[in-house]
């Protein structure tokens, strides 16, 4: 993907059969579904690509084992069969994660482990794992560095772990393979109508050229997420959501040195907690607190911050601090609203809506559904007679660089079969490390810049590469010479590369905790 390519591609159209509105999971998974049905589709985004929610979800593709407990049958049954199809289509990219859980007593040790076959049950055919009781000598052995007087029987079950924001740009990358067209960086600001009132298209603003578009379109779809509001006020409505946020903080792996996860059923706020291995760290998460006004770099509170760390202390022998935290970052769920329900009650499924006007909006969701999501979405633009019928191709559709034979401890497998021209690239001067601590190489920049439309630093660090989210003064550290090496690469002036480098850095402190 190359963006001055893409907008070439945009200046060619008169208009477009699709235009969704937001690049992140959803939006990502609309643009491949369109433009695999062979509608013509155009994707605007007005950040990055996976810049809001979906860079910073817990990596987990899964059911929601919690919703259970609800009797939200059908929501975990569709999530356990999309997490399957992910698995097939994108295997490289993710993870098959053994998950375990600590009872405290006898009957606690049924309740779950009865609760996780029928999990199990779910799932189908393609499960990717089998719910067994462990004992205490068990869980001892696979789980290393928590306080024996909390280990008792338990159970273990099997999810998928991944990484939220390189399975936005591999949807991305297919979605352009099927020859939809996507831009970063393209705010939507307004509506095209026709003579009728009714959305025929947006106006839109390239942010890195400045250069202002009027694009016709067919259907026009909003998957926004949290931010929907603001594309639907456009159109006089309003969203029904209510955003929430999760904090998640990422710590070495001495405090939890092991291959499977924890996940602990019962904290004083009534959610589960996670820690979970995750490049090489461990990922703690999360929290679930109701917000009023949303934000692209939502802030941790102090609260949230000290809740997972004292419910992590209660397991781990090792004390952590806030020292101890190498990066802090926040995530935004976009829930579908209901009365007098707080954010733990409120649904994670989907909501699908058409405005008198004619907007498509798409809300709620998460992740592991935005498959389907966007198969429905599309049906309901057919059903209602916004677009011709075409039949969905998504559900067996493998991704670009699809490999089922990568090997799976392989550094860079989360590029598919591209990680072989990687390779390549790192033989040469591109080999050298962007910060000694890590393996995150030049060639990834390089590859990043050219290959993967980031446009700044921080599209490089935070979401081709993962450091702002692994190690944030570790990214601090090296900002200076990606910068440098980006500014070359674009042949940036001096002032811009200095202007871009220093929002950078106050960006990485925000990941920090400073007392």
């Amino acid at each position: 993907m190359d963006r001055e390519e893409e907008l070439a591609y945009l200046k060619k159209q008169d208009s477009w059969e699709v235009l969704v509105i937001g690049g992140g999971a959803t939006g990502l998974a609309l643009a491949l579904d369109s433009a695999s049905r062979g509608y013509k589709t155009l994707l605007l985004e007005a950040y990055d690509f996976t810049k809001g929610t979906s860079s910073r979800s817990t990596k987990l593709l899964h059911g929601g084992v919690r919703y259970l407990e609800q009797g939200n049958f059908s929501l975990v049954y569709e999530a356990l069969h999309e997490r399957n199809y992910l698995f097939l289509n994108a295997p490289w990219l993710c993870k098959k994660q053994g998950f375990i859980i600590s009872t405290p007593g006898y009957f606690q040790n049924w309740y779950y482990y009865l609760g996780l076959k029928f999990y199990d049950l779910l799932a189908g055919k393609l499960n990717i794992g089998k719910s067994k009781k462990l004992s205490k000598n068990e869980i001892q052995t696979k789980l290393k560095g928590l306080k024996t007087q909390k280990i008792q029987n338990g159970i273990c079950y099997y999810d998928g772990s991944f990484d939220d924001a390189r399975m936005g740009i591999s949807l991305a990358k297919t979605a352009h393979f099927y020859k939809a067209c996507l831009l970063n960086y393209m705010e939507v600001q307004d509506f095209l109508r026709d003579e009728k009132n009714q959305i025929a298209g947006v106006k839109a603003y390239d942010k890195i050229n400045h250069q202002a578009f009027k694009i016709k379109a067919k259907c026009v779809i909003n998957a926004t997420g949290v931010f929907s509001d603001s594309i639907t006020q456009m159109d006089g409505m309003h969203a029904s959501i209510t955003p929430s946020q999760g904090v998640h903080l990422v710590v070495d792996k001495r405090f939890f040195p092991n291959e499977e996860a924890l996940l602990v059923p019962k904290t004083s706020d009534g959610r589960v907690l996670f820690i979970i291995p995750w490049y090489e760290k461990v990922l703690l998460g999360t929290t679930d607190t109701l917000i009023k006004e949303v934000s692209y770099e939502p802030k941790a509170l102090k609260e949230e911050i000290d809740f997972i760390l004292q419910t992590a202390n209660k397991y781990l022998e090792k004390e952590l601090s806030k020292e101890d935290i190498l990066s802090v970052f926040v995530g935004l769920r976009p829930l579908i609203s209901k009365q007098n329900q707080n954010t733990k009650e409120l649904s994670r499924s989907h909501k699908i809506e058409l405005s008198p006007n004619k907007l498509l909006s798409i809300n709620g969701g998460k992740w592991t559904t935005c498959r389907i999501m966007a198969e429905e979405t599309l049906n309901f633009a057919i059903k209602n007679k916004l677009l011709e019928p075409k039949i969905c191709q998504s559900k067996h559709l493998k991704h670009y660089g699809y490999d089922e034979n990568i090997d799976s401890s392989q550094r860079l497998k989360i590029y598919g079969l591209d990680s072989l021209e990687l390779r390549k690239l790192e033989k040469t001067e591109l080999g050298k490390r962007i910060h000694p601590n890590y393996p995150f190489t030049y060639a990834q920049v390089f590859w990043a810049l050219k290959y993967e439309m980031a446009q700044n630093i921080e599209d490089v660090l935070a979401r081709r590469i993962r450091l702002l989210f692994i190690d944030a003064k570790a990214c601090e550290e090296c900002a200076d010479e990606v910068s440098e090496f980006i500014a070359q690469y674009f042949n940036h002036d001096k002032k811009r590369s200095e202007k871009e480098k220093q929002e950078f850095i106050q960006l990485t402190k925000q990941y920090q905790i400073k007392d």
